[in-house]
């Protein structure tokens, strides 16, 4: 993939950066990041077993909640920018302290990350904007919910308002299980984040993910990719954080980008900037395509994992400049991403139990892996006192491919996987049914 190369080069410093978080998803930003050559350090807080693996790349812990310190660490390393990856600091408004300090920052401030941290906000954002979503309500009294489920015609999906991880929404098959999820939200199940419950009518088609890198006004597109949210195989049973993920996803035809773009993304930019929200960070649109057209389920205002795990690859060194060009507000309009002949995906290694209750600590053995076209993020992982990899989450490894067909890309990415053990490993054996042809055969 090369980035169009009339795309401009900022006349300031790019050598060191700080990517906070510790997922997969942070793993890959550094990955795609360490390309560039102007790049000599990245920083990871806290990391992972596997960040210091990736060229450039060292672990940090910076203690992001005391930010006097903070401030003073960034500076004595000469942080060129600052790329937020999680959620939970955003909402905080961690992107607002390190504007305020002069630090040029990939991460909106708190006022933007509200589009994910408050479902009901963004439902009432969507209206204002006239962006096509499912009808919703916002309730905090459980009563109230009954009746709303029980006067629909259908089960009502039902989501905590707030942040819960990926694990906040719930797609019922019947009433009684509608009902039972709002009360089990209310009754605390996601703490504070539970204290209203937004219920949505189901609506049906498949489901994409796209983002746009924001500079405020004016934005690039990332290529296209379909996460798989459910536990099991064939869509079946709780829903994840991502058990997997593909790019780019052939669902989107130039026609419906185009329709995407008037219709969402167009109208979610002017209505922030309406709102003097000065953007700068990934919009994730996580739409759904209806008989009717493409309507939004829900905004994160962070790069999806295991998305982000499978995109990066595809991208070329000049990623970093569009993100330092998106902090400091200086996109030109012109920039795209133009994608090489390859596709990408992505199987989520788990541990057993997940999304619910599980063990960590299990020694992780690494067999003989295929390079070639092949990325191991680590996700949930650390290092023992001995030096030996365990896990150390619920998601443990993103083990991701690229190739000239999905096929190909996955029958990798499956016979890397069948060379990583640890006790309890879980994984689905279905990523990317909607785009393989072989997917009986392989597995």
């Amino acid at each position: 993939m090369n980035f169009n190369s009339t795309i401009p080069e900022i006349n300031k410093k790019l050598e060191n950066i700080l990517i906070i978080g510790s997922g997969g998803r942070e793993n890959s930003l550094g990955w795609a990041i360490q390309k560039n050559e102007l790049i000599k350090k990245i920083y990871l807080s806290p990391g992972n077993g596997g960040s210091e693996k990736i060229k450039k790349c060292m672990r940090i812990n910076l203690d992001i909640t005391d930010k006097k310190d903070l401030i003073n660490n960034l500076k004595s390393l000469e942080i060129d920018l600052v790329v937020i990856g999680p959620e939970i600091p955003l909402a905080a408004g961690l992107g607002d302290y390190l504007r305020k300090n002069d630090f040029d920052v990939f991460g909106p401030n708190q006022d933007g990350a509200k589009l994910e941290y408050s479902k009901s906000w963004a439902k009432e954002f969507m209206k204002k904007a006239n962006i096509p979503t499912s009808k919703s309500w916002e309730i905090d009294s459980f009563e109230e919910a009954v009746k709303i489920i029980n006067s629909s015609r259908d089960p009502l999906v039902v989501k905590a308002d707030g942040l819960a991880s990926g694990k906040g929404v719930f797609i019922p098959k019947s009433k009684d299980e509608s009902i039972e999820a709002t009360k089990a939200i209310l009754n605390g199940k996601f703490g504070e984040s539970g204290q209203v419950v937004v219920l949505e009518e189901k609506i049906q088609g498949p489901e994409v993910s796209i983002f746009a890198l924001c500079d405020g006004e004016k934005y690039v597109l990332l290529p296209t990719a379909q996460d798989h949210k459910r536990l099991n195989e064939k869509d079946e049973g709780p829903n994840t954080g991502g058990m997997g993920a593909y790019s780019p996803t052939p669902l989107i035809t130039t026609n419906l980008l185009k329709e995407i773009i008037k219709k969402i993304i167009k109208p979610t930019i002017d209505e922030l900037r309406r709102k003097n929200i000065d953007y700068r960070g990934v919009i994730y649109f996580g739409l759904m395509i209806t008989k009717s057209g493409p309507k939004v389920i829900e905004y994160n205002c962070r790069f999806g994992d295991p998305e982000c795990q499978t995109i990066m690859p595809l991208l070329d060194k000049n990623f970093v400049v569009i993100l330092q060009k998106c902090a400091m507000g200086k996109l030109t309009g012109n920039e795209k991403i133009d994608i090489a002949n390859k596709v990408s995906g992505c199987v989520i290694a788990t541990s057993k139990g997940y999304p619910n209750e599980y063990k960590t600590g299990f020694p992780i053995e690494i067999g003989n892996i295929d390079p070639t076209d092949c990325q191991i993020f680590d996700s949930g992982t650390s290092i023992s006192k001995n030096g030996e990899l365990l896990t150390d989450g619920g998601r443990v490894l993103s083990i991701v491919c690229q190739d000239k067909d999905f096929d190909m890309a996955f029958e990798k990415a499956y016979k890397n996987l069948n060379e990583i053990n640890f006790d309890g490993i879980y994984f689905r054996n279905d990523i990317g049914h909607q785009v393989r042809k072989n997917i009986s055969k392989e597995n």
